[in-house]
């Protein structure tokens, strides 16, 4: 469980069609059976998609628009933007793409996938209508509603003199959202009024850009977070399996909330009977009713949840893998992944079943310091090949980049993702911290305590 090897070292035939296809050849899908798949996005996720799509046999050729310096270890990044529905389209025709694979969220809001569809082809990822799931929290509260799905009580404001009158009426600890896309800082779980105030003025004030013009107030939800995961091909749904996000930045869940410090997986949180709880009372119902609405949910529903005294209730729902926790859960994967998505796109996955290593996965952000407000950019990163070496660790790259002279470069907030495998969170938290340890990296910085709600369990055992 290394870091990708490049192309020249992997076990499968991909470096040969590689090179086939740079001497000028188009690999022919109906010709010898393989699939010329597009990728969608460039962060960690994404290289997690690529490292596993790539040991698909069915493979032709991988592309990552734009990718990072990892996901080219797995296939051939590419300059396509994906705000450019014509060229992305125009791309796929010319290197005969089977399959496209969207894997932000951004790309989904914006109709890449009915653009995709629209021209015949196929795509893993819901439609624009459908991506309002996690494109307006407005949204899915209304969902929530006319599906009958256990959330949070709420109320949604344009203006923030009523929003805050709203929140001294109801008091605190009330939580605070941008009802549009922030990148993962759109949330605030205010614990005073004061503070729940300066969140409704910073989003009304454009803070958060176009995300802030409508605010969605709830009530605090106690209890443990969980993250589910479900495909759907707008009929079936099949179960995926779930993660522990750690979204707050600093030890103990202190701090802002970021796009994600670390997670593992499977949450043992969420037992088989609160599961069935999930699907029977949050997933099939939201799925049901996006279907009789006319908009079917195709793709990966990833949902937030809080696990109360009461039961489960939905916290928001995302459209796409999340991130980090698509390293913890793709390591797991036993199916090919590419054979899975590709029943999600073409509304075959009934006939689909999932096996899974008998193993936890965590994985820990090594971000750059100054996020999640500005983080510092252009800082150099070394001994990232010897923690990949280490037994049963994997490292994604996220946010990074590489300079003229090859060095490896911080270029965002969330820099790379160190994930290892093992019978245990401890023994698995224990691996990724030994391989941090390995990474010479002064412009970054990491929580040192990811999965220590599941290690006190397993303590107590």
């Amino acid at each position: 469980m290394n870091e990708p090897a490049p192309l020249a070292e992997q076990g499968t035939n991909a470096y040969a069609r590689h090179r086939e296809r740079d001497r000028g050849s188009v690999v022919s899908q109906t010709r010898i059976g393989f699939m010329n798949v597009l990728l969608i996005g460039s962060g960690g996720r994404e290289h997690a998609l690529s490292w596993a799509l790539a040991k698909s046999p069915r493979l032709g050729r991988l592309f990552i628009a734009p990718g990072n310096p990892g996901t080219a270890q797995c296939g051939t990044n590419i300059a396509l933007n994906p705000d450019d529905h014509s060229a992305v389209i125009a791309f796929c025709r010319s290197e005969q793409i089977g399959l496209v694979i969207i894997g932000p969220e951004a790309p989904l809001v914006g109709g890449l996938a009915d653009a995709l569809d629209g021209a015949g082809i196929k795509v893993f990822g819901p439609s624009q209508t459908a991506a309002q799931l996690e494109g307006s929290k407005a949204f899915t509260k209304a969902l929530c509603d006319e599906a009958h799905v256990p959330t949070a009580a709420y109320a949604r404001f344009t203006d923030a003199e009523k929003a805050k009158a709203y929140v001294r009426a109801r008091g605190a600890p009330i939580v605070v959202k941008a009802d549009g896309l922030a990148a993962g800082k759109g949330v605030v779980v205010a614990q005073t009024i004061q503070e729940a105030e300066e969140a409704i003025a910073m989003m009304a004030s454009g803070g958060l850009g176009d995300a802030g013009s409508q605010i969605v107030i709830e009530d605090c939800l106690f209890g443990e977070e969980v993250s589910y995961f479900v495909l759907s091909d707008g009929d079936t749904a099949l179960a995926f399996t779930s993660a522990q996000d750690h979204k707050a930045v600093g030890d103990g869940d202190t701090g802002p909330n970021t796009g994600g410090m670390g997670a593992y997986s499977p949450a043992t949180v969420l037992t088989p009977a609160l599961e069935q709880r999930v699907m029977d009372e949050i997933i099939l119902p939201s799925i049901k009713t996006m279907k009789a609405r006319g908009t079917p949910f195709k793709g990966i529903l990833f949902a937030g949840l809080m696990l109360t005294d009461t039961g489960p209730k939905l916290i928001e729902y995302n459209v796409r893998f999340g991130d980090p926790e698509c390293e913890v859960m793709l390591p797991r994967l036993k199916t090919d992944l590419l054979d899975v998505l590709e029943a999600g796109a073409c509304g075959r996955l009934s006939e689909v079943s999932l096996a899974w290593e008998n193993k936890t996965a965590l994985t820990v952000i090594h971000a750059a310091k100054g996020y999640p407000g500005t983080p510092l950019k252009g800082t150099e990163i070394k001994g990232v090949e010897i923690a990949a070496k280490l037994p049963d660790t994997l490292v994604f790259h996220a946010g990074t980049t590489r300079d003229q002279d090859g060095r490896l470069l911080a270029n965002g907030g969330r820099v790379l993702a160190v994930t290892a495998m093992a019978d245990s969170v401890t023994e698995a938290q224990q691996k990724a911290y030994q391989a941090l340890s390995a990474i010479d990296w002064a412009g970054g910085f990491y929580r040192s305590d990811i999965g220590w709600r599941e290690v006190a369990r397993e303590q107590k055992k």
